[in-house]
């Protein structure tokens, strides 16, 4: 290795499989509840060499692979466990375009110093099994500049040769395959400086290098490609070349200046196009450009579908994709117009002339009819079969199109898209509700507000509006009513202003807003409760300074006594005149609480819960506390293990050995038994897992397994009316519903 690369290097940790756990000890099967995409499909890539083979990335739901014959995405990082949940973030995939079984995954949410480092998973058989290579940086695949790419390249003539352009530690470098990496110190320092960095109102956020584009023209098989072309997101100087297989690096001559560059092709007759932005994106651009360059000549030509006259347009450039089959064929897509929408455009001229492609489109959205109040967005990757121009994809914050007759533009036909996201579920779930009677499941999500889902199996619409929330965060039934529901959300721009507060006759059919707000709610969301007969609603809004109470859906408020501001509220599921709350963050793990409060008078007022549960409270951790769904004044309280207690504090049973306990829910008693069926997430002995309990916890069974972990399961609930039937929500790959294959 050359002397001018540093040497710092990486362990190799052995074969994550997740093939070897031992058997569960009841087998399951689980299966996502289908909502069809609904999450920011970070990026996308054909293989090039493989017709049918393709990956998709996310910005906290994992990576896929296309099932060309099940029409289907398969995800291929659901193995990965809670305390590596910051891997589910991919920030770039690569492939080898020589050996197909070769895929890399550059894995790493957030490069904030409570997350963990970043690694690199990589794949000998399509994503089957990973191998994982810790780094010694972070990486921000739910960060700004997410949807750049790929900073993550394997050498087209030699596959041992990788290369990985992080955000804030330079230029890596693998030459086994991604098992060891070290750095290469002779990368321009720029790409570590402050002007590579960005912020917005959360905080500054490194981008640093966001594509690696490798010449293969420049060198010949088995040999390091010697041409190699790195971007750093900055508006200074940031396209940079080597020609000694990445031993130095100078400046592109030429290159525009004052925009950030987010994409890179190379097309098939050597040019390259690039996409710029005056932001990296998604969250917001207000200017960009397309190029066109020729090495050969050192030309670059402004090819900007719609021309800017030296004014910022108010919108980027997402990215712009070249048919690997035909050097003529581009499609590029806006980013950032939302005035009125973004735009797709093609050109079969290398950029001399656009057509608007969606003005001549039309979309099915018969396979998830809530697209219908969706537009595309956040259009960061356009790609381009490599075996068929006229098929297409793009993604969008909300999951990904595809159209298969590109080419009846140029008759003047029109573009068919299909929403290609079947199995490939993203969204964030923030509370879930399985009432009695009704649908089966409800849910309140971020982003798409909320679903209710009478088949589980079949994408459903958004619950109706008005009101429509950017986040439902809480939703609640009536035990004795359970037609009567009730749920709080949050809003941003660009939703109209509502009220934040909402409630159902119907089973959540139908929604209707709170007659209003108390004067002071905060930020709206937080948690709300309904009582058991539906007589009173408490709402606990997040940034208000207390809690509200409410006997006819907001045409009154009376303040709450005793509650400390955002606490999380819940209802007895027997007493209409007991609720209960508690402190902590609504979705922690382990997080600490240092009280559960108890209100015997309809909500009115609160004190904090005393006797031995109350002791324990200070001594220990606390997940999550939930009411018994068969007893009045009483509560189970999970953290450091799983107590149930009577709401005066006295009584406190432990319920077995199950310990580190992070959620639980009830679900329909087994055949014969009175007790409700308990699942919790937590360990027995060193085993982390989903367990099932028929017997107030004397026995536990586990009955996940170490290929189905999905970075951990919260909002744990059964269902009442199915026995055996569990419901969880991930951090990234939806919500799920598990069913015993067999046995009790």
């Amino acid at each position: 290795m050359s002397r001018n690369i540093g040497v710092v290097a990486c362990s190799l940790f052995l074969a994550l499989s997740v093939h070897a756990s031992p058997p569960a000890a009841i087998s399951y099967r689980f299966t996502n509840v289908r909502i069809g995409g609904g999450g920011y499909v970070s990026g996308l890539l054909f293989h090039p060499s493989v017709r049918g083979l393709s990956y998709a990335r996310t910005d906290v739901g994992g990576a896929y692979r296309r099932d060309r014959e099940h029409g289907r995405w398969q995800p291929l990082t659901d193995w990965i466990a809670a305390k590596d949940e910051n891997l589910l973030g991919i920030d770039s995939l690569a492939v080898d375009p020589s050996d197909s079984q070769w895929l890399y995954l550059a894995a790493g949410t957030y490069t904030t110093p409570q997350a963990g480092d970043a690694a690199v998973l990589r794949s000998h058989d399509r994503g089957r099994s990973f191998q994982r290579v810790d780094l010694p940086f972070k990486l921000g695949g739910n960060e700004l500049g997410r949807g750049n790419g790929e900073r993550l390249a394997v050498d087209p003539n030699d596959g041992r040769v990788l290369l990985l352009g992080s955000r804030d530690a330079g230029l890596w470098r693998s030459d086994d395959h991604g098992a060891h990496w070290t750095k290469v110190a002779a990368f321009p320092a720029v790409a570590t400086s402050p002007s590579a960095s960005v912020s917005n109102a959360w905080r500054t956020q490194p981008i640093g290098i966001v594509f690696v584009v490798f010449d293969p023209a420049s060198g010949r098989h088995g040999r390091p490609t010697p041409v190699i072309y790195a971007g750093v997101s900055t508006r200074q100087t940031s396209l940079f070349r080597s020609t000694d297989g990445g031993r130095s690096w100078s400046a592109v001559p030429g290159q525009p200046v004052g925009l950030r560059p987010s994409h890179m092709h190379r097309a098939s007759d050597g040019d390259y196009y690039l996409s710029y932005g005056d932001e990296p994106g998604p969250d917001t651009m207000s200017d960009g450009a397309i190029w066109r360059w020729q090495p050969a000549s050192n030309r670059w030509t402004d090819i900007t579908p719609i021309p800017q006259h030296g004014k910022p347009a108010g919108f980027g450039w997402g990215d712009v994709a070249v048919a690997p089959s035909d050097p003529r064929v581009l499609v590029a897509s806006t980013h950032h117009r939302y005035t009125p929408h973004d735009l797709l455009f093609r050109s079969t001229d290398r950029g001399a002339h656009w057509t608007e492609v969606f003005a001549h489109s039309v979309f099915d959205r018969r396979e998830t009819p809530w697209t219908v109040e969706h537009t595309p967005h956040w259009m960061t990757t356009v790609a381009i079969d490599p075996f068929d121009p006229d098929h297409v994809m793009f993604v969008t914050g909300y999951g990904l199109w595809s159209a298969r007759d590109m080419g009846r533009l140029d008759a003047g036909g029109e573009v068919h898209w299909t929403f290609a996201d079947r199995g490939l579920e993203e969204t964030v779930p923030l509370d879930l509700i399985s009432p009695p009677q009704g649908a089966h499941l409800l849910s309140a999500l971020g982003d798409l507000d909320g679903y209710r889902h009478d088949d589980l199996d079949v994408a459903q619409l958004q619950f109706t509006a008005p009101p429509r929330y950017a986040n439902s965060e809480s939703i609640d039934f009536a035990q004795d009513k359970p037609a009567l529901m009730v749920r709080a959300g949050y809003l941003r721009e660009p939703f109209a202003p509502a009220i934040r507060a909402a409630y159902s006759q119907d089973g959540g059919a139908h929604w209707h807003a709170f007659a209003s707000e108390p004067d002071s709610s905060g930020e709206g969301a937080g948690s709300i409760a309904l009582a058991a007969d539906g007589s009173a609603v408490l709402w606990s809004p997040r940034g208000a300074a207390h809690a509200w109470l409410t006997h006819d859906f907001g045409k009154h408020w009376q303040p709450v006594d005793g509650l400390p501001a955002n606490a999380r509220v819940l209802s007895d599921r027997v007493d209409p005149k007991r609720f209960y709350a508690y402190e902590g963050h609504f979705f922690s793990h382990g997080g600490q609480v240092t009280q559960v409060l108890a209100s015997r008078d309809g909500g009115a007022y609160f004190q904090a819960i005393g006797g031995a549960l109350g002791e324990q409270l200070k001594h220990g951790s606390v997940a999550w506390v939930r009411a018994a769904p068969d007893a009045a004044g009483v509560v189970y309280v999970g953290g450091e293990g799983l107590v149930r207690a009577h709401d005066d504090g006295m009584d406190v049973q432990k319920l077995g050995a199950l310990a580190n306990v992070r959620d639980f829910g009830f679900g329909k008693a087994a055949p014969g038994s009175t007790l409700p069926t308990v699942f919790a997430v937590g360990q027995l002995g060193d085993v982390d897992g989903l367990y099932r309990s028929t017997d107030d916890g004397k026995h536990w069974l586990r009955i996940d397994d170490d290929a189905h972990r999905y970075g951990g399961e919260r909002l744990v609930t059964g269902d009442p009316r199915v026995f055996g039937r569990v419901y969880f929500a991930t951090s990234g790959r939806g919500v799920f519903y598990g069913d015993a294959v067999k046995g009790p």
